[in-house]
């Protein structure tokens, strides 16, 4: 299928092109990746602009949970380039992480440990003092609306509280970008919806830019910039608008099944 032509500069949607010119929160430029003879990416192009929400939709094995592992260093780049803000991982990976705030799909949190608890071993990785982190972690729970369970154990909590703690843990630091790996896979239709209200809230009110990866149709809005990722290729990214013009489409259901040749239903969580 071929990719719909779009710019990948730092800053490609086009109301930004008389604007002065300003450092991409997440730039992907030429990027591969092979386990073995199987590509996972194929030479993949597209930037996350500062506080905006980006929205990378794929189904499973479209290879944004390889993307995130090379974004976060777990895995190495093997081809093309990763900066966040300006900082190449590969070369920088210390200045480019330190503005990288991260939810992987898996949970991670210590279920014995407290909800306190979690934050302060989370911010004490990050060589934050403990009175500051106590401090980060009031602030950030109160973000999130769980400065009645700081506490509670996390095996106390429901699955969108613990999803929202991660989210909380990730922002301790305070990141510049985030990246969010299908965070809300298990969840209610009402705790879906609580989280991208939050996520995108975080975009409107801190600025922070946001890469958030989704195999559900339903979690993208008009206003996100797209990426559709599907078997390791980038075949078209822009606005949803945009997209549904140059697909023909009449919504993303189709315009997704246009693309990919595909006629998987993503639009159930």
């Amino acid at each position: 299928m071929k990719q719909m032509d779009m710019p990948t500069d730092d800053l490609p949607t086009p109301e930004r092109r008389n604007e002065p010119a300003e450092v991409a929160a997440l730039s992907i430029k030429g990027v591969s990746h092979s386990y073995g003879s199987r590509v996972a990416l194929d030479d993949i192009s597209f930037a996350v602009a500062p506080g905006t929400f980006t929205a990378l939709l794929g189904l499973n094995g479209a290879g944004k949970s390889t993307l995130f592992s090379l974004i976060t260093r777990l895995f190495g780049v093997q081809r093309g380039s990763i900066r966040i803000f300006g900082h190449d991982i590969g070369r920088a990976p210390g200045e480019a992480l330190r503005v990288l705030g991260v939810v992987f799909q898996p949970r991670t949190l210590d279920l014995d440990l407290s909800v306190m608890q979690n934050l302060l071993y989370h911010a004490a990785l990050h060589g934050i003092g403990r009175r500051e982190a106590r401090v980060r972690a009031d602030e950030v729970l109160a973000q999130i609306g769980l400065s009645d369970r700081n506490a509670s154990k996390v095996r106390d909590l429901s699955g969108g509280q613990m999803r929202r703690l991660e989210i909380a843990r990730a922002l301790l630091h305070r990141p510049r970008l985030l990246l969010l790996d299908e965070p809300t896979v298990g969840l209610d239709v009402k705790a879906r919806a609580d989280m991208l209200g939050h996520v995108r809230r975080l975009v409107s009110e801190q600025g922070i830019g946001v890469l958030f990866a989704t195999h559900l149709f339903d979690e993208i809005a008009e206003g996100d910039d797209l990426v559709v990722l599907h078997q390791g290729r980038v075949l078209a990214q822009g606005r949803l608008p945009h997209i549904l013009a140059q697909s023909g489409a009449r919504d993303l259901h189709a315009a997704f099944m246009r693309l990919t040749g595909t006629a998987a239903d993503a639009s159930a969580p």
